[in-house]
């Protein structure tokens, strides 16, 4: 394993990290680990060590892999994940899984795969994206103890009360949606996470985002969209619309963002832009 290294978020999976080290050590000798203090922190250990390292296993959510594969944009190193998040969105679609041991055979074998990844305003998301509710959902969800329930409890509370963003699209060719949105998501895959499919066709290699606009629906409305999300049957009708696209600009009402299911300020204009077959996976 010297040729792989382990960046831990002491944050994910309710703070306990120590079971996966110990496990680690007992099957590695001497692995290279590091157990991030920081987003810096991490950007630092990747430098450090990336002409060493093959393969860097990012353990975490969403955002900690977003943070790692950042690093690894259009270079040949290979990103590998063991899931510590909330959603773990992005791992589910890469099939990933908690067994240590199917994680160090793919390491040995080191077979990979390139995936596409997308911008937001020159930020990376290697997974789905999103403003409007979803947006003001996560910023919320930061400020509890994170978990399942926590997610249910927060957009339930937050969709009675939330007022949907305007969209203007800025080519001619999109500007027949203009309008009024509950939440707006640019989906690289097919999942937020918790196998809630909010993007059921998308795809990580077409060189395409799906974008989804889903106008504020009634109560009535809200069982049969749950039921489709979560069975992978959400469709275009006449509260959600998907446009599959490579590049895309718009201003949008409101600055909250989450990239990867991480809170971020972004300014409108918004330019999303997607960078094919830009990041190499374990498989």
């Amino acid at each position: 394993m010297e040729k792989a290294a382990f960046i831990i978020n002491p944050f994910s999976a309710k703070k306990n990290y120590q079971p996966f080290l110990d496990e680690l050590k007992k099957k590695v000798d001497n692995p290279l680990y590091y157990i991030s203090e920081s987003i810096p922190g991490t950007d630092d250990f990747i430098k450090e060590h990336f002409d060493k390292v093959d393969i860097f296993v990012a353990i975490g959510g969403d955002g900690t892999i977003s943070t790692v594969a950042r690093k690894l944009i259009n270079t040949d190193k290979i990103l590998a994940i063991f899931p510590a998040g909330s959603g773990n969105g992005f791992s589910n679609e890469t099939k990933f899984n908690k067994n240590l041991d199917e994680l160090l055979e793919k390491i040995k074998a080191r077979a990979s795969r390139k995936i596409d990844t997308f911008t937001v305003n020159g930020r990376l998301s290697i997974n789905v994206s999103g403003t409007g509710f979803d947006g003001k959902v996560v910023k919320e969800f930061e400020k509890t103890s994170r978990g399942f329930k926590n997610y249910i409890k927060v957009s339930l509370k937050t969709f009675f009360n939330y007022k949907p963003i305007k969209v203007q699209f800025s080519d001619e060719a999109y500007q027949q949606y203009n309008g009024r949105y509950l939440m707006l998501n640019i989906a690289n895959t097919r999942q937020f996470g918790n196998n809630a499919y909010i993007a059921p066709n998308a795809s990580k290699s077409d060189g395409l985002v799906d974008m989804v606009l889903v106008k504020k629906f009634p109560l009535t409305y809200s069982a049969l969209f749950a039921f489709r999300m979560f069975t992978k049957r959400l469709k275009d009708d006449e509260y959600v619309t998907y446009l599959p696209v490579s590049e895309i600009s718009f201003k949008v009402t409101t600055k909250n963002w989450h990239l990867d299911g991480e809170f971020n300020t972004i300014e409108s204009p918004v330019h999303v832009k997607v960078l094919p077959a830009s990041l190499n996976i374990l498989v």
